[in-house]
């Protein structure tokens, strides 16, 4: 085992939107046959039946995949920009043996439950590593106040405003909540970090984690990927004016249009059933969702009643849903726009409150 070097891989973020995260893995070398393998716990197959829906229910099933081609690993970070940045740890003869073994017997049974927040490519190579330790690991703490899990989605979804978006439309009460430190090393970059700063206490004589660093990919130039021209808040705000004017213009003529409550009730009845079956997930953060008081599905309900000038209690239902939706803005963040959404509904309560 001593011409074995084991180190973490950490790969940088790039522009595609599963990327966006960044990526780790780890490194076996050795140094005497010169041959190096890659372990890598993010591999997933998208071909398999309800892809989508596994994933947004947190039933997919990543595996552990080991690789000797670390030079095409590095081949396809490098055509898309991104650096890969090797942590040469400092293991003991026998936390090396250890890591095979475990290493191994994963490799037998290498499909794993994933989850995004506490069991990923990240979170894996942190346990596997800290198993084999002899000595107890300390990570130096971080300095400033804890950010939540939605503030460090924020840190690498900037400049893609319609992937935060949807990540937090979907992410519900829990995702704000502030995080450990521990939990923060879900995200590649800080486990990076950790590690920089960590040491191994081993029969009270203590060392740092990290022996050096390797750039395998220096940090290229990355091509930015077009997006919708309209951010969430532009097409949210859009639809503000126009149901203020359409709002200003019954009122004015003393009648309203059940086809534009007809059409916004399904709309945001439509994503109120996302929302809904998000409370089912086993993402741990997806669960109470204020959000959904303004999509709220039951409006789906109501749209034959309003589309025949019926009388209807949604109005008043819509009403108590929004302001029961801004008083939870005090605990929860909400997507980019859905103020404006919840504006919305209540000009409809407004234009309608006199209904008989």
């Amino acid at each position: 085992m001593d011409s074995i070097e084991v180190g973490l891989l950490t790969c940088s973020p790039h522009n595609e939107v599963y990327s966006l995260y960044g990526h780790t893995a780890l490194h076996w070398h050795d140094l005497r046959t010169g041959k190096q393998w890659v372990f890598n716990y993010g591999v997933f197959d998208y071909r398999k039946p309800h892809f989508v829906w596994r994933f947004m229910m947190g039933q997919t099933d990543y595996m552990l995949e080991a690789t000797s081609n670390l030079e095409g690993w590095c081949r396809y970070y490098r055509r898309w920009g991104s650096k890969v940045e090797e942590q040469v740890l400092d293991l003991t003869a026998t936390e090396k043996l250890r890591l095979q073994q475990a290493l191994g017997k994963n490799l037998e049974s290498p499909v794993y439950r994933y989850n995004y927040f506490y069991d990923n490519c990240s979170t894996r190579p942190r346990n596997i590593l800290e198993q084999c330790l002899e000595g107890s690991i300390s990570y130096a703490p971080r300095q400033g106040e804890a950010p939540t899990f939605r503030q460090l989605i924020h840190e690498l979804t900037e400049g893609h405003p319609w992937a935060a978006f949807g990540n937090d439309l979907l992410l519900g009460f829990n995702a704000d909540r502030k995080t450990t430190q521990r939990e923060q090393q879900f995200l590649p970059a800080y486990l990076s970090y950790d590690f920089d700063h960590a040491t191994v206490d081993r029969q009270g004589v203590k060392r740092p984690l990290v022996l050096r660093h390797i750039v395998h990919v220096p940090q290229g130039v990355q091509q930015a990927e077009k997006e919708f021209p309209l951010s969430p808040l532009a097409c949210t705000l859009l639809l503000l004016i126009i149901t203020a004017a359409i709002t200003l213009t019954e009122w004015k003529r003393k009648r309203t249009f059940a086809w534009f409550d007809g059409l916004l009730m399904l709309v945001t009845g439509l994503a109120g059933c996302l929302l809904a079956l998000m409370f089912f997930s086993e993402h741990p953060a997806t669960s109470t969702n204020l959000q959904v008081l303004v999509l709220n599905p039951l409006s789906l309900l109501f749209i034959p009643a309003v589309l025949r000038h019926r009388r209807t209690r949604w109005f008043t239902i819509s009403l108590v849903c929004c302001l029961i939706f801004f008083v939870g803005a005090f605990w929860q963040d909400y997507a980019e726009g859905m103020e404006c959404v919840a504006l919305c509904l209540l000009l409809r309560y407004w234009i309608h409150r006199n209904d008989k």
